[in-house]
């Protein structure tokens, strides 16, 4: 899994209305990237309304707020419309950005040993490093988890 430091990896990927969204393109902004297993599923669901809510906050402080998985665009489409998200999902199908951001590992559930996202968050500095990293995270308090630590990094 990437680290404090690290380079972002650049990426170019379609969000829920088909458009690409390319890191090139948002550089020199606080990205919140995370990613997540799964659209319309109960932790996914919590962590996503909670950015959503939280978006305000985000863009007071100059950030931009992706949520990654690999689901497809049109799932993203039917999850922010059932949800009423605000934020921008992006679909890695191939999951190309998980295995680059190293959060594609195997998991287990109830015995079982499979491959899966762990839900991860990495805020991305302005020059495209990566400032704070959040591991097999727990979805409550997250959020604010997130923006208290973006707005100390700012206060630098």
């Amino acid at each position: 899994m990437l680290k404090v430091g690290d380079k972002a990896p650049d990426f170019c990927l379609p969000n829920q209305d088909e458009e690409e969204i390319c890191l090139r393109d948002i550089r020199g902004r606080w990205i919140v990237l995370y990613f997540y297993p799964k659209d319309n599923t109960p932790g996914c669901t919590t962590e996503a309304c909670d950015f959503t809510e939280a978006l305000p906050e985000f863009e007071a402080l100059d950030a931009i707020v992706l949520g990654v998985s690999p689901d497809s665009p049109k799932k993203h489409r039917n999850f922010i419309e059932k949800k009423a998200l605000n934020i921008t999902l992006l679909a890695d199908e191939e999951k190309e950005l998980c295995q680059a951001f190293g959060v594609w590992q195997l998991k287990k559930f109830m015995g079982k040993e499979y491959m899966g996202v762990v839900r991860s968050t990495f805020l991305i500095a302005p020059d495209g490093t990566i400032a704070s990293v959040w591991s097999k995270v727990k979805v409550k308090g997250h959020v604010e988890a997130v923006k208290t630590e973006l707005q100390a990094l700012q206060n630098h």
